[in-house]
């Protein structure tokens, strides 16, 4: 048996539970937990505030540990390395998606970390656990230094869910890029989109944010709540990167973008977003595009471009036993800028 926190229902809050892990197979990879990042996902899992919980739910896929069995046709890993685990343990691998490496997108729907199901039918658990098992081919390779471990965990989520859209859409040099929003998505925004030679604009409701935006990368900060600094962008940038998971005007933003210019949705909010008008898209022949995390080849080459550029989360390391109180912070945006969890706490 292997300890964890889980939710039983969606009124009840995280507390001690123990789980069951697979023995390892031929070509898995067993991973000691040592730090698991807290998403927001994680919350909208265990309130069942998607309506698609499998309880009891053990949240948790911002996951990073050291390997400490492998299975005999495992060769990438081996005892004793750094590993992480991100949003998926598994997808059908023949589909047209999966063949290109775009796991995320398995027309037959990928396998999540946590609330499965896994592939015998049951529920898949997550990193609020001390280890887990997972097939080599989605496990990921941390090339970070040790000692910044805590802070890469949310890499696998939060680092992976911004990334993939700027790769996409070829955010680099010579683009004026705007991140809107500073949290847990936003900030990994702003230090990535920089890093790839972007001018970025934040875009926050905050006042309060303005330096701490400077500090992770951007250029310039604009208050989104003052009409004339909206104004003043108008028609200004290439790319807008829009990680806000609460329902707004997505029109004052589409009106930022210059003629073909697009704006990637990535945060997923309870209720839909006021529905935007189909002129401020079609007289300036922008696009309005989602993004959903990105495949296992590209979450590892976001950590690797992440260990060249230095780049990892900003983050409050917690105990497990506080994470009902770090849910509760973060509904509050409380926190600068992602909760981790301390597996050593469990």
């Amino acid at each position: 048996m292997v300890k964890a926190y889980a939710a039983q229902m969606a009124s009840s809050p995280l507390a001690p539970f123990e789980i069951t892990r697979r023995a390892p197979g031929p070509e898995d990879v067993q991973i000691a937990i040592l730090y698991c990042g807290v998403c927001h996902s994680d919350l909208h899992t265990a309130r069942n505030e998607w309506h698609n919980t499998i309880y009891p739910s053990v949240p948790g896929h911002e996951i990073v540990g050291r390997v400490v069995a492998v299975g005999e046709r495992v060769s990438r890993f081996k005892v004793g390395d750094l590993a992480g685990v991100g949003c998926m343990v598994d997808s059908c691998g023949h589909c047209a998606s999966c063949a290109e490496g775009e796991e995320q997108y398995c027309e037959n729907g990928f396998t999540g970390t946590y609330n499965g199901p896994d592939a015998g039918g049951g529920n898949t658990y997550g990193g609020y656990s001390h280890n887990i098992v997972v097939k080599e081919s989605f496990v990921l390779h941390i090339k970070h230094d040790e000692k910044e471990l805590a802070a890469v965990a949310p890499l696998l989520c939060a680092g992976i869910t911004t990334y993939s859209p700027l790769r996409h859409w070829r955010v680099g040099p010579g683009m004026k890029v705007g991140i809107v929003g500073l949290g847990g998505l936003g900030h990994m925004g702003v230090k990535i989109a920089h890093a790839m030679g972007a001018h970025v604009v934040l875009f926050t409701t905050s006042p309060s944010k303005a330096a701490d935006g400077r500090r992770l990368g951007a250029d310039e900060v604009c208050l989104s709540s003052d009409p004339a600094q909206m104004a003043a962008r108008a028609g200004s940038l290439d790319y807008i990167l829009n990680t806000v998971a609460a329902p707004h005007r997505l029109e004052d933003y589409l009106q930022l973008l210059r003629r073909d210019g697009t704006m990637t949705l990535v945060g997923a909010p309870e209720n839909p977003h006021p529905s935007p008008n189909v002129f401020s898209l079609i007289m300036k022949r922008r696009s309005l595009a989602g993004s959903l995390i990105g495949g296992i080849r590209e979450t590892q080459e976001m950590l690797d471009f992440c260990a060249r550029h230095g780049i990892v989360s900003d983050i409050e390391t917690i105990r497990m036993d506080y994470i009902n109180t770090a849910y509760e912070r973060m509904l509050k945006s409380d926190v600068k800028y992602r909760f981790v969890i301390d597996m050593a706490t469990l």
